[in-house]
């Protein structure tokens, strides 16, 4: 198979850093036997399964993953998934790789071992053993590890998320943030920026980390200048509330929850990170304690303010979350009152309406309802001068949920109280709509 390469371009082959030195156009044939037979490029690291046929291990690892359970090229059923490396191959790719140094052709390094469940298991119990003992350095420098391997391959991401990892980083966090938090911040951080690619963990580890100490310990490293912890913090702190709101009930009994959520909105330096802080206070407010203790703090910081700022040129997901941090912010009468006060509230909700998601225009439809059900109508007039009561009769043709079709209806109802005062309205538009109350 013959490939050219010119001077300003890279090839794909040999991680893609194969490049030509002369000006004029080169041919060069790569044999066969030295491609990948999935991906057609030079292989890296070269292993053999069991019905005799040596492929890349990047990309043959990536097949099995994908459920695959046959051979790519003989589609025989392999009766085991060793991976056996090939020695020989990979020298004489070397071999070749030296020999037309000229052509730019770079050697392709030696690849390195791939872990073992006994590997993980090993570094688990050292971990454990250095943290009984309060050694903080070997703990960094075992986690630093556990980093080096997960960066060399997915393998090795695997097979350290199968292993139990997990809980024993875990725990290993709890342990620390117990002591002094600023004498072990590297280490804890270290810790959570590898906890945020192992989610979903199992219940003991998200015990370790929604324990008193943890979480006081992710508040206060949410106020250090370092926007990837801030963003670690935050994702666990998702984590932990979107499987088990339990943890609510420790949250807010720590000082400066609120501050640490509303300062990382306010400064907006990443957008998953805005998102998911509109999630952490969504899941705090959905609970009763949290709505109870917190919500008058969250109102004082300007949170309907700040989420109808997001909404105007939000995607789906902060669309979602801010319009739930609206809707539970309005189940008691000061949040009611603040969001309907605010002049682009009406408006942006109908607009929402079928929009977005169903999960929004349940949102929108029910602080809709509360506005309609506990204030002077002046809610349900405007709502009828934006087109609410068109978009409302297209909702009810809709696939909805049942609830929300009921406050719709409730609703409409209402508006048609109303609709002498606008002299615009006029219900001819909906004539040919079929009517669903």
């Amino acid at each position: 198979m013959a490939f050219f390469w010119k001077r300003p371009r890279a090839s794909r082959l040999a991680g893609k850093k194969l490049l030509s030195k002369q000006s004029s156009r080169i041919e060069l044939t790569i044999p066969t036997h030295f491609r990948c037979p999935i991906s057609l490029d030079l292989m890296k690291d070269p292993v053999t399964l069991s019905t005799g046929i040596t492929y890349d291990r990047e990309s043959i690892e990536k097949w099995i993953r994908d459920g695959n359970q046959t051979c790519p090229v003989t589609n025989q059923v392999l009766t085991n998934f060793d991976q056996i490396p090939n020695h020989m191959i990979r020298r004489m790719i070397q071999d070749w790789c030296v020999e037309n140094r000229a052509h730019g052709v770079e050697r392709i390094p030696t690849p390195r071992t791939p872990i073992t469940s006994y590997d993980i298991m090993e570094i688990c119990s050292k971990m454990m053993a250095a943290a009984s003992k309060g050694d903080a350095k070997r703990c960094l420098d075992l986690v630093e590890k556990i980093n080096v391997w997960a960066k060399e391959s997915e393998q090795n991401k695997s097979l350290i998320k199968d292993n139990g990892l997990g809980y024993v980083l875990a725990a290993l966090f709890e342990a620390f943030s117990s002591l002094s938090f600023e004498k072990h911040e590297d280490l804890l951080k270290e810790i959570l920026l590898l906890l945020t690619w192992m989610f979903p963990l199992g219940v003991e580890g998200r015990s370790k980390l929604g324990s008193t100490q943890s979480l006081r310990c992710m508040t206060w490293l949410l106020s250090v200048d370092d926007l990837l912890l801030k963003k670690s913090c935050v994702l666990t702190l998702k984590e932990l509330l979107s499987t088990d709101q339990t943890h609510v009930n420790t949250l807010v009994d720590i000082d400066g929850v609120p501050e640490a959520l509303i300062n990382l909105i306010n400064a907006p330096d990443s957008h998953s990170i805005i998102k998911s802080s509109f999630s952490v206070i969504y899941h705090i407010l959905s609970t009763q304690i949290g709505h109870n203790k917190l919500s008058p703090r969250f109102l004082e910081l300007g949170v309907v303010e700040l989420s109808l700022e997001a909404l105007v040129e939000a995607d789906k997901g902060l669309s979602e979350m801010a319009l739930g941090v609206l809707d539970r912010i309005s189940d008691s009468k000061e949040g009611r009152e603040r969001v309907q006060k605010h002049a682009l509230s009406v408006p942006l909700l109908v607009k929402k309406i079928l929009r977005v998601s169903s999960l929004a225009t349940d949102f929108c439809v029910s602080m809709l309802w509360k506005f309609s059900k506990n204030g002077d109508g002046s809610a349900l007039v405007e709502a009828l001068h934006v087109g609410a009561f068109q978009k409302l009769l297209l909702m009810l043709q809709v696939n909805c949920g049942e609830e929300t079709k009921v406050k719709a209806t409730e609703m409409l109802k209402l508006m048609n109280q109303y609709k002498n005062k606008l002299e615009c309205f006029d219900s001819g538009h909906y004539k040919y709509l079929r009517k669903s109350y």
